[in-house]
């Protein structure tokens, strides 16, 4: 039985509103994508697991999908739409946030506002962001983000490789180093033992046994 390609990618909406907050999830769900929602960008952060200085403790009103744990505060996810004016973190700052951890920054980033900006719209995609919808956001926008999760998922999966290519070749550069000194080790102990056997004494007088020695008588 086939799996939707859309099922297995999880999006992270982010929504102070909490009517447009409702309308993104179900928006996305009918998309058959996973959701988890988020009320501000503080929030998006830690479950992120990109602590903000001024992060408060986790608000109730966040969502899950996925049935995520109370405790829980770092997800996985494959793309991040979020609005641009919400209080104390802009969409604008989130997408700086995300563009500038190293293990986040591949995650595509749409931003929502519902004001056309072309200035606003300009420094969010020279910043980083895949698109920028305006609202309200309709089903057709969700059929666009299909190309930004298959991008975003291929550059993940192309660093693990990289990153699991660099590992095996530090193991065996490691693994060289560990043998070569090994051997030296055992080289080093093996010259000392015949330094030690040619200048002990019981080796000097065994070196010409009698047996091994010819007197010749004068005629």
């Amino acid at each position: 039985m086939a799996v939707d390609t859309e099922a297995q990618f999880h999006v992270l909406a982010v929504d102070d509103s909490l009517i447009d907050r409702k309308l993104i999830e179900r928006l996305l769900k009918v998309s058959s994508y996973q959701v988890t929602t988020a009320e501000s960008g503080i929030k998006a952060l830690e479950l992120l697991g990109l602590r903000d200085e001024q992060s408060t403790s986790p608000s109730p009103s966040s969502s899950s999908s996925s049935s995520l744990s109370a405790n829980q505060q770092e997800i996985e996810v494959n793309l991040i739409i979020t609005d641009y004016c919400m209080p104390e973190m802009t969409g604008y700052d989130l997408l700086k946030r995300v563009k500038a951890s190293s293990s986040l920054k591949d995650i595509p980033v749409v931003i929502m506002s519902s004001e056309n900006v072309p200035s606003r719209i300009d420094r969010c995609l020279e910043g980083g962001a895949e698109e920028f919808f305006l609202k309200p956001v309709k089903l057709s926008d969700m059929n666009r983000l299909r190309s930004h999760l298959l991008k975003g998922k291929s550059q993940v999966q192309e660093n693990e490789i990289h990153q699991n290519q660099n590992d095996q070749k530090q193991k065996e550069e490691n693994g060289e180093v560990s043998s070569s000194n090994s051997l030296n080790c055992k080289d080093s102990k093996r010259k000392s033992r015949e330094i030690e056997e040619l200048s002990s004494p019981e080796r000097k007088r065994q070196r010409f046994p009698s047996s091994s020695l010819v007197f010749i008588k004068k005629k």
